[in-house]
């Protein structure tokens, strides 16, 4: 079943014409997905240029991601980050990761991605890809609700227990007497991964019905902030993207055990959910390859100064 699942996935991109590096800056493949965070229209005034733009990587990765490969195509390449902006899709992350460790023929060479699927790395390692990854920034998963509902905090255990359908009215966690109605994302999502690894673990997790797992992070904010115009939702996403790239009015983050998500709690990690995400070539990348050079580029201070430009926290 495995292999069917890779080789229709790959005939789909393959039919879609996706996965060449024929965009301005940066190769993509899979079912892409765009967007963009306040920003200047230039790259960091620090940043010293390494690359020629046509020499720039094929890049994919999570659509959290995006400001930031566009900063560092910006930073490395000397580029106006607004047509580095313009220039930046990517395939989501489980298509990301199976673009580099699976498909040899699609021109991915580097990857600004969060945590892989089971299921990938599983694929991955069924093709004995060897890839090199390393932390270069920290977000979190963080919990949406409607801005109405009184509740401001949930434990891990509450939020445990309502994933798992323990816990199914507001009442019982102080607030109103409204049944809970609780989002998930589909099983290839970055964001389902995080929530998985971070909150669930081996736990208990009900089955969401199709219409409670939209299958982008925008669908699912879009999908809290207009159910039945009430306060009985939740949903998650990442910090950064709800934060920075996509939000609606009429929602707000939540407290998990009473510290509330932002850069400094993520930074100190005193937020419980904190998650890093990662800079990924294939370990076979020569010490000269434009991959390569930007993989080790992101660890020096031009690199770490370029992450936090791009508003994301570093990982160090």
């Amino acid at each position: 079943m495995c292999c069917n699942r890779l080789i229709s996935r790959r005939s789909f991109l393959t039919a879609l014409g996706l996965g060449t590096a024929a965009a301005l800056l940066a190769g993509c493949a899979g079912p892409a997905s765009s967007s963009s965070a306040p920003a200047s229209s230039q790259p960091d005034a620090g940043a010293q240029p390494f690359l020629a733009p046509e020499d720039f990587p094929g890049v994919d990765g999570s659509t959290a991601c995006i400001p930031l490969i566009a900063q560092i195509i910006a930073d490395t390449t000397g580029t106006d980050l607004t047509e580095a902006q313009s220039a930046v899709n990517v395939s989501t992350t489980a298509y990301a990761w199976e673009n580099l460790g699976v498909y040899d023929s699609y021109p991915i060479r580097l990857l600004i991605v969060y945590e892989a699927p089971d299921y990938v790395k599983e694929e991955i390692a069924q093709a004995g890809t060897q890839l090199e990854q390393k932390a270069i920034g920290r977000d979190a998963l963080v919990f949406i609700v409607n801005e109405d509902n009184p509740v401001q905090s949930l434990t891990l255990d509450q939020l445990r227990d309502i994933y798992a359908g323990r816990i199914t009215n507001w009442k019982e966690v102080g607030g109103s007497d409204l049944p809970i109605v609780a989002f998930q994302r589909g099983e290839d999502s970055g964001s389902q991964t995080l929530f998985r690894s971070l909150l669930i673990g081996d736990g208990d997790l009900m089955e969401a019905p199709t219409e409670l797992a939209p299958t982008s992070m925008g669908g699912l904010v879009d999908s809290i902030a207009s159910y039945n115009n009430s306060a009985n939702a939740i949903g998650f996403s990442v910090y950064y993207y709800i934060d920075q790239m996509y939000s609606q009015p009429g929602l707000r983050l939540l407290a998990v055990e009473n510290v509330t998500p932002s850069n400094d709690t993520i930074a100190s990690q005193e937020y419980p959910l904190c998650n890093d995400f990662y800079a990924v070539i294939r370990a076979s990348e020569s010490s000269s390859s434009p991959a390569r050079q930007v993989y080790d580029w992101l660890s020096t201070e031009d690199g770490i100064r370029c992450i936090q430009s791009a508003g994301y926290v570093p990982a160090v």
